[in-house]
Order: structure tokens, then C-alpha cells, then sequence
């Protein structure tokens, strides 16, 4: 597990969804939310090299499934690229989503 990406990560301005962040916790769960449409999701998470597995187990729309990416951490700036688990294959970081890390 990688120790870098522990905490809340929110994504900036520019982005598809400003403000939406997703918080990893050092037990392998993760806390997804984007007030603007009052979503909120969670489920667990791993990583492996630049790779990320992400299973969401609930989420307001009942978009659950399993997710799979890649991810770059730069000082606070997380870059990360997900697809649905078996849809299409893992994603490079061409076209990542960017996130700010919060201060804890």
C-alpha cells in the first residue's frame, strides 16, 4: 500500500467534477463525496506499483462496481485515470483527472 496517497485529495478547478474529493484511509477504505449533486460513496482501495483497484461498494446513484486505474503523486498533486474493471483496459495518465492534496 502505498502511503503517499493516505488522505483527502480533492479535484481543482478546471477539472469534470471542482470539489469532488475522494479521502483514502490507512485501513484500505475509501470516502468519496461531490456536494454540488450530494453524492456520496465508499468502499476499499489498493495499489500496486502506479496502478489503482478501487471497489465501490455504495454510492448514492447505486453506481457500485469495481474500478481500475493508474495514479501519480507529485508533492500535493494527485494525478488519477479510472475505467470500470473489465470494460476497458487500464488507463494511462494521458487524460488523469488532477487532484489537490488537503492540509489534515
Amino acid at each position: 500500500m502505498d502511503q503517499t496517497i493516505l488522505g483527502k485529495w480533492t479535484q481543482i478547478e478546471g477539472q469534470p467534477y471542482p470539489g469532488l474529493y475522494f479521502e483514502f484511509m490507512d485501513d484500505g477504505t475509501f470516502e468519496a463525496r461531490y456536494d454540488a449533486l450530494g453524492i456520496v460513496s465508499s468502499g476499499t482501495w489498493q495499489t500496486n506499483g502506479d496502478e489503482i483497484d478501487m471497489d465501490q461498494q455504495k454510492h448514492t446513484f447505486g453506481l457500485v462496481g469495481k474500478f481500475e486505474g493508474r495514479y501519480l503523486i507529485d508533492g500535493d498533486l494527485l494525478k488519477m485515470s479510472q475505467v470500470a474493471a473489465g470494460e476497458h483496459e487500464r488507463p494511462d495518465l494521458d487524460n488523469a483527472v488532477l487532484y489537490h492534496k488537503e492540509e489534515a
